[in-house]
């Protein structure tokens, strides 16, 4: 069942590109989450994307925002990515169980493999306040979620 706009986001653990233990519901009371879903490291649209969060970052709302970028690549690629891209928000592996957290918010492609591209937009509460689901092949749109921040 997908996760809906007025719905509390379910929490999670994953590890990051670093190994470190990152759970959905340390940030909450803190700062506002950006919760982004992508399908592969290393792969076109999706270094494009994280390339342009990476590089606006600071428009998306500085200190107050957490970007959460989730994928079901393993600790060791995403590593290796975030070191070649220097990306410094935590890239957190789904890998195993494969695609569960992914499947749990509705954007898991089992036919594939992998997590359609998806994001979430979640308020300190822990509440989902926006949201998009994009086919593999389209990139999102940053702008649309700096106007998603901007109302929080």
């Amino acid at each position: 069942m997908a996760v809906e706009v007025g719905d509390s986001a379910p929490d999670f653990e994953l590890k990051d590109q670093h190994g470190t233990p990152v759970k959905l519901s340390d940030f909450r009371g803190k700062k506002n989450v950006v919760l982004v879903f992508y399908p592969l490291a290393f792969s076109g649209v999706c270094t494009g994307e994280l390339c342009t969060i990476r590089d606006e970052l600071p428009t998306l709302g500085g200190d107050d925002v957490q970007v959460l970028a989730v994928s079901v690549d393993s600790v060791f690629a995403l590593r290796a990515w975030a070191d070649q891209e220097k990306y410094q928000f935590p890239l957190l592996s789904d890998f195993w169980p494969h695609g569960g957290v992914a499947d749990r918010f509705g954007v898991f492609d089992e036919e594939k493999g992998l997590a359609r591209r998806g994001t979430f937009i979640i308020d300190t509460e822990g509440v989902v306040r926006w949201k998009v689901v994009n086919a593999i092949p389209d990139a999102r749109d940053i702008g649309e979620y700096r106007k998603a921040l901007a109302s929080l």
